[in-house]
C-alpha cells in the first residue's frame, strides 16, 4: 500500500511541520484567508492532529510569529555583529540586515504588523508577541545608542525604530526601491557626530 504522505513531504514531528507550513501561509496569504484545513491539507495531517498539537487557529498564530520573532532577532544580532565596527556604525547596519532580510523572499512587510492589521482586538495572544517584539527591537537599538554615546539613546532608537518601520511599509507597497538603504541615509544624519561616525554614511 502508498503511503498517504505526500511526495517529498519532510519526515519531521507533526507540529514542527505544522508550524512550517502555518508560518509560510500565514505570511505569504494573510492570517485571515487561511484556514485550519488549508493547514491541515498542506501539512498532510488531521485538523485533531493541528487541535492536538495547538490547541486554537489563535495560538497556532501566536506560535508562528514566535517562530518569526526568534528568526529575526537572531538574523539581526548576526548581521549587525559580522559588519562589526563602532557602536555608530552598527546602528546603521541594522538597515543592511533589514535590507538583506527583504531580499530572503519577507517581502509582505512586517509580519508582525500584518498581524495586528488583521487581528485589530488587543487581547488576541498574537498582541503579546508583537509588542514584546517591538519592545525587543527599540532596546536593542537603544543599547547600541547608549554604547555609542547618545545623550539621548531611547529616543534615538524610537526615531531608527521609525525609520525601520517605514522602510519595511514602503517597499512591501512597492512605493520604494531600497527602501531600507534610503532609511539608512536618513538614519546616517541622526548618528552624526557620535563617536565614530566618519565612515558610517
Amino acid at each position: 500500500m502508498g503511503s498517504t504522505r505526500k511526495a517529498g513531504r519532510p519526515k519531521v514531528p507533526a507540529a514542527d511541520r505544522i508550524l512550517r507550513v502555518a508560518s509560510e501561509m500565514f505570511y505569504r496569504r494573510g492570517i485571515r484567508a487561511v484556514g485550519v484545513d488549508a493547514i491541515a491539507s498542506e501539512a498532510d495531517v488531521t485538523k485533531k492532529t493541528l487541535y492536538d498539537n495547538f490547541g486554537s487557529k489563535d495560538a497556532l498564530i501566536a506560535a508562528y510569529l514566535r517562530g518569526r520573532d526568534e528568526r529575526w532577532r537572531h538574523w539581526l544580532v548576526e548581521n549587525v555583529e559580522r559588519r562589526g565596527g563602532p557602536a555608530s556604525e552598527r546602528l546603521l547596519s541594522t538597515f543592511d540586515a533589514l535590507a538583506d532580510w527583504m531580499e530572503q523572499g519577507n517581502t509582505r512587510g512586517c509580519g508582525f504588523v500584518n498581524a495586528t492589521v488583521e487581528l485589530p482586538d488587543a487581547h488576541h495572544p498574537a498582541w503579546v508577541v508583537v509588542m514584546e517584539q517591538k519592545r525587543w527591537m527599540r532596546g536593542y537599538l537603544a543599547g547600541l545608542a547608549a554604547e555609542a554615546g547618545a545623550e539621548a539613546p531611547e529616543t534615538l532608537a524610537e526615531r531608527l525604530l521609525i525609520l525601520h518601520e517605514g522602510a519595511n511599509v514602503g517597499s512591501s507597497l512597492g512605493m520604494l526601491a531600497n527602501a531600507a538603504q534610503e532609511a539608512r541615509h536618513v538614519a546616517a544624519a541622526l548618528v552624526a557626530g557620535l563617536p565614530g561616525t566618519d565612515r558610517a554614511p
